[in-house]
């Protein structure tokens, strides 16, 4: 039996660029993994199956799930039995179905003996038809992600970071979030320093760029501004922002004790959000 670790995608920037004839978005984003996410298992089996369990489980179906999807688009033609233990929110804006999607593609390969997914853009234009965030999370590396994305830039200079994420329990759709967005024309993030001095200065910069979908996705749930308010009063944080289309936010903090407490004080204070403190870029 393999086991893969789906993490969650936390996108630190989110600039929308443009909009293609086709309806797809241009995006530019800075893109961290984070150290919580799914758990994944294959184990050799003559049909393709899919079992889903774990305490996120109930809000996911097996019918069409990304999973399957990734499997078919690897080799339609073999069978396996998967088992996802499902930790992260759906439609929650860390690419939990993506990660998930991921994870399938990378150990059916191993499992069937494929060779390891390549970095080329022929690649990665393939596999975003699964979803756009899918090729990003197929490395799980922190990366610079660009065009509908399926253009990656893979960063090694960037600090680990120690951060809090909050899911207000609430779903967002991304394409109704898309479609509130007033402005899809909007600047690049511009050059990203190649070297930073501490986390800081990298936060500093952080704070100078955005996502884009965040006003957009507040006016469709005003959970979201009450989630970022919460972490932004939490003790010690640096920067407060919406990761993806939302929910899910996230907080940054100088060290993991500050990190662990903030998130003890947002789970005090909201029971029934889901709060989870962690480490990206590790």
């Amino acid at each position: 039996m393999l086991e893969e670790f789906a993490r969650a995608k936390v996108n630190l920037t989110l600039h929308i660029t443009g909009q293609r004839e086709n309806g797809y978005h241009m995006l530019d984003s800075l893109v961290m993994f984070a150290s919580t996410g799914d758990i994944l298992s294959f184990d050799h089996a003559t049909d393709l199956s899919l079992r889903i369990d774990g305490p996120e489980a109930r809000a996911l179906p097996v019918e069409n799930n990304s999973i399957l999807s990734a499997a078919h688009n690897l080799d339609s033609t073999k069978g396996a039995s998967i088992r996802l233990t499902k930790h992260l929110p759906v439609s929650s804006g860390i690419g939990g179905g993506s990660a998930d999607a991921a994870a399938a593609y990378r150990g059916l390969s191993k499992l069937w003996n494929l060779p390891e997914p390549p970095l080329s853009q022929d690649f990665c234009a393939r596999i975003s038809r699964i979803g756009a965030d899918v090729p990003v999370c197929v490395f799980s590396r922190t990366t610079r992600m660009s065009g509908i994305g399926e253009r990656l830039e893979f960063l090694t200079h960037l600090p680990m970071l120690h951060a809090v994420l909050v899911n207000p329990r609430v779903a967002v759709s991304t394409q109704a979030v898309f479609k509130t967005v007033t402005n899809k024309s909007n600047p690049a993030m511009g050059e990203l320093p190649s070297f930073f001095s501490g986390q800081a200065s990298f936060i500093s910069w952080l704070s100078q760029n955005r996502n884009d979908m965040q006003s957009a996705a507040m006016s469709l749930e005003p959970a979201i501004s009450d989630t970022l308010n919460a972490i932004s009063s939490s003790h010690a944080c640096q920067l407060a922002r919406m990761s993806g289309s939302g929910a899910t936010c996230f907080g940054i903090y100088p060290d993991a004790g500050a990190a662990e407490n903030a998130a003890s004080q947002i789970s005090g204070k909201h029971s029934d959000w889901w709060v989870q403190s962690c480490t990206l870029g590790a």
